[in-house]
């Protein structure tokens, strides 16, 4: 399979290792190999070129470390979790919906933790390794749990997303740009999710990368001024309709997306887009991949819709590699609750608005007399409560009742009153709605290796295998080979060598076995250019430079080298293009 071949080389050449081999290693993480640290890198500088230098979203960084109280907020804490089960005999441990799927081959995801106990009873589905029975599915949360400080009594987790260090750093970031909407925030960074049983290699690791932005916007207006430039092109969408009806994935233009109501929002079918131009560029072949939508019980408990990216494999079926969604304002709204701050924008109104309004007026000696130390907040509860709430409470039942900490206090018309006005308005406070693009960095690299292999022939009819990676994110970007071992050679190689690299060029020089070999070694492991140094060279000053896609060749002169690969790096020239 492509899969294994590709993970052999991967190995083999430097790009990916299972981590911690020497002690029969831990499921779930991966090392990134000299090749594979660059080729992530130079992915990520190519996110950056599109989300913070192109779309002009400013990156920050905030803590993997998170109190409980934030996670408790974000929902994470009570709804991040997975159905598991386990043996009765051996404690065996099975996330409960991949047991089920691999035993009767039906999709159960999000079905609730009852039904899927009554799904493994009535299909008698056992332990796979001693046969023994299962015990009731129960939810497990994927927080890495730990303590902050030395006396171990504040709780943290291991954060599950980056998102949240955006979240709760709001008023500071909108203070930054300007408390004015729409704008983005992006996060690149570790995350960490302590999977049941990651059996997939790449596909399900317990420490990866994410890539997030958090775009900010006003919930009554999710459209974007780039959308007209973007509308006649097209996406490949699986959406909810397509599934149920059990056909394809469908192109659409983006334009028929939105008018068919299959996206709901302009901002949200550029961001398909824009993620899906981000994967063409960095070499995944658009066939293979797809946007398909969450059906409801698959969604997130923050979600009004999300899209996810999928890549097709030929071992894992379609995988996710990232998430498109529509977060509301559940996020700043929860953290609003549980923090008590004010996380909304002033959204000014195009002219002033006059509207008759109930507000509270209240009776600061009494109020304070009364709530002591608690009456600040309580006079913040009381402005951020419908004021019919509180009227119709004290008229039905005497009083109205705020709890702050253990206190409870009754309310009534000794401390607050109500009066009617008509009150000019400027604008008015608003909860920003969230578009959130979440791409899975890690799975992202597995899926370009994947698709990167070739096997073909080469110019002795021979099997070539190769990793045919884009050149502008090959981790190196030519080889420089002298013809044979000689010192007259191979002196002007390591000159090549050297001012390529002055010039920003990572090259790699390789004088180890015949130059067949040599040639092989370097297309296996993706160096989109080679260049060789003969005898020639020392009489007319040139060498000649390979392709490795189409194995055509070139004479150039050797001061012409780093312009040339420039060139053809930056897409400012086709290799048969190249001027001899």
């Amino acid at each position: 399979m492509t899969n294994n071949k590709m993970i052999s080389i991967a190995k083999k050449r430097g790009y990916l290792y299972p981590s911690f081999e020497i002690y029969s290693g831990v499921a779930g993480f991966y090392d990134y190999g000299p090749l594979g640290s660059m080729l992530k890198n130079n992915i990520l500088n190519l996110w950056r070129q599109y989300y913070t230098v192109q779309e002009g979203y400013y990156e920050i960084e905030s803590p993997t470390v998170m109190p409980k109280e934030a996670l408790k907020a974000s929902g994470h804490v009570d709804n991040f979790t997975d159905p598991m089960t386990q043996c009765h005999d051996c404690q065996q441990v099975y996330r409960a919906d991949h047991i089920i799927g691999e035993a009767i081959n039906k999709e159960v995801e999000g079905l609730p933790d009852s039904k899927l106990t009554e799904i493994i009873a009535e299909n008698n589905i056992t332990c796979t390794e001693c046969g023994g029975k299962l015990e009731d599915v129960y939810s497990y949360n994927l927080m890495f749990k730990t303590k902050i400080g030395a006396n171990g009594k504040k709780i943290g987790y291991m954060r599950p997303e980056t998102a949240q260090g955006i979240f709760i750093a709001f008023k500071r970031l909108a203070r930054f740009y300007k408390d004015k909407l729409p704008f983005g925030v992006v996060q690149i960074g570790k995350a960490y999710r302590n999977e049941l049983s990651p059996r997939q290699g790449m596909i399900r690791l317990r420490e990866f990368t994410l890539a997030e932005t958090e775009i900010f916007v006003d919930p009554t207006d999710k459209t974007t001024p780039k959308f007209d430039s973007i509308k006649n092109e097209k996406i490949k969408l699986f959406s909810q309709q397509l599934q149920e009806e059990n056909k394809e994935a469908e192109y659409f233009t983006v334009k028929e997306a939105l008018e068919q109501n299959i996206v709901p929002s302009e901002i949200l079918a550029y961001q398909i887009y824009l993620a899906k131009t981000f994967l063409t560029e960095i070499g995944l072949p658009e066939n293979k991949f797809r946007f398909r939508q969450n059906l409801p019980d698959e969604r997130a408990h923050y979600a009004l819709d999300c899209w996810d990216g999928e890549v097709e494999t030929d071992e894992y079926g379609w995988i996710e590699i990232l998430g498109i969604a529509d977060r509301t304002d559940y996020d700043l709204s929860s953290h609003i609750k549980d923090s008590k701050e004010d996380l909304t924008i002033f959204k000014e109104y195009d002219t002033v608005k006059t509207v008759t309004k109930t507000v509270p007026i209240i009776n600061n000696k009494n109020f304070g007399r009364t709530l002591k130390k608690d009456s600040t907040e309580a006079k913040e509860i009381i402005e951020n409560t419908n004021p019919e709430t509180i009227i119709n409470s004290i008229k039905e039942n005497g009083s109205y009742i705020i709890t702050i900490g253990n206190n409870n206090y009754d309310i009534d018309e000794t401390l607050i009153t109500f009066e009617t006005k008509k009150i000019e308005e400027k604008g008015e406070k608003v909860v920003p709605h969230v578009i959130e693009p979440s791409f899975g960095v890690d799975r992202i690299v597995y899926s370009l290796l994947l698709h990167s292999y070739t096997e073909d022939e080469n110019e002795d009819k021979e099997t070539r295998k190769y990793l045919r990676i884009t050149p502008q994110i090959a981790p190196v970007k030519a080889v420089i080979l002298p013809l044979v071992n000689k010192e007259e050679l191979t002196t002007i190689a390591k000159d090549i060598e050297f001012e390529t690299r002055k010039n920003n060029l990572i090259t790699m020089y390789d004088v180890s076995g015949t130059i067949g070999r040599r040639y092989a070694r370097s297309d296996e492991i993706g160096v989109p250019y080679a260049i060789t140094i003969d005898y020639d060279s020392l009489e007319d000053k040139k060498v000649t430079i390979r392709s490795r896609d189409t194995l055509k060749q070139k004479r150039i002169f050797i001061t012409e080298i780093s312009k040339v690969l420039t060139d053809l790096l930056n897409n400012n020239i086709k290799f048969e293009e190249i001027t001899e």
